[in-house]
C-alpha cells in the first residue's frame, strides 16, 4: 500500500484539528472585539458566538464561561509582560534603566490592552479558576525579581535588609495596583505617566536605597 493512501486519518484529523484551532482564535477575536466597546458583563455568550461565526454550543465545546475566555485570551499580555521583564533583568545598564525598563514595559502593555486588563479584573473576581490563574502568572516573576535583588546586593549595588523574596512579592503587588487604577479610570485614579514615575521611584528606593 502507498503512503499516499496509507494515512486518509491522519489527514482528515489534521483538517479537524485545524478548523477547530480556527474556531477557538474567531472566538477569542470576537471577544477581544466586543471588549473595545462594552464591558464585560454588558458582553453575553450569545454575542460572543454571533460575532464570531460560530453557535452558542461550539463556544461552550471551547470554553465554560466567558470568563475562562478572556483567561485564554489574557495569555498574550502574559507573554508580552514575561518578554519584557526577561529583557530588562538580563540586560547590564545602570539600576534606573533597568528598573525603568521594566516598568515602561507593564505600561506599554496596559496601553496596548486597556479594555482586556479590565475584563480581565472582572474575570479573575467571578471565577476562581481565573483567579489562581491569575496569582500563578503574578508568582512566576517572584523568583526572577528575587534573583535579581540578590544580585544586586552581592554586586554591592544594592542595600542589604529584608528577604528579597518578600521585597518581591510586596513590589509586583504594588504594580498590579497601579494597574488596576489605570484600568479603573474615573476621579482619583492613576495616569500612565504618574504611574511610571511612582513606580519606579519606589522599585528604586526600595531595592537600592541610599546606595543610589
Amino acid at each position: 500500500m502507498s503512503s499516499r493512501s496509507a494515512n486518509p486519518t491522519s489527514a482528515v484529523q489534521n483538517r479537524k484539528a485545524n478548523k477547530g484551532e480556527e474556531r477557538r482564535a474567531a472566538i477569542l477575536d470576537a471577544l477581544e472585539t466586543l471588549l473595545n466597546e462594552h464591558s464585560l458583563d454588558e458582553i453575553g455568550i450569545v454575542d460572543i458566538s454571533r460575532a464570531a461565526g460560530v453557535t452558542r454550543s461550539a463556544f461552550y465545546f471551547y470554553f465554560e464561561n466567558k470568563a475562562k475566555a478572556v483567561a485564554a485570551l489574557s495569555r498574550t499580555l502574559y507573554g508580552e509582560i514575561s518578554d519584557g521583564t526577561g529583557m530588562y533583568l538580563a540586560r547590564e545598564g545602570s539600576p534606573r534603566e533597568m528598573v525603568d525598563g521594566l516598568i515602561a514595559e507593564l505600561i506599554a502593555s496596559w496601553a496596548r490592552h486597556p479594555n482586556l486588563y479590565r475584563a480581565l479584573r472582572d474575570a479573575r473576581d467571578s471565577d476562581p479558576a481565573v483567579r489562581e490563574m491569575w496569582d500563578c502568572d503574578r508568582r512566576s516573576f517572584v523568583d526572577p525579581v528575587a534573583s535579581m535583588i540578590d544580585a544586586e546586593r552581592k554586586a554591592g549595588r544594592a542595600a542589604e535588609g529584608t528577604d528579597s523574596r518578600a521585597l518581591a512579592v510586596v513590589l509586583l503587588d504594588m504594580n498590579d495596583r497601579a494597574v488596576e487604577s489605570l484600568s479603573r479610570g474615573g476621579p482619583g485614579s492613576l495616569d500612565p505617566e504618574t504611574a511610571h514615575e511612582a513606580l519606579v521611584s519606589v522599585w528604586l528606593n526600595t531595592i537600592y536605597g541610599s546606595k543610589l
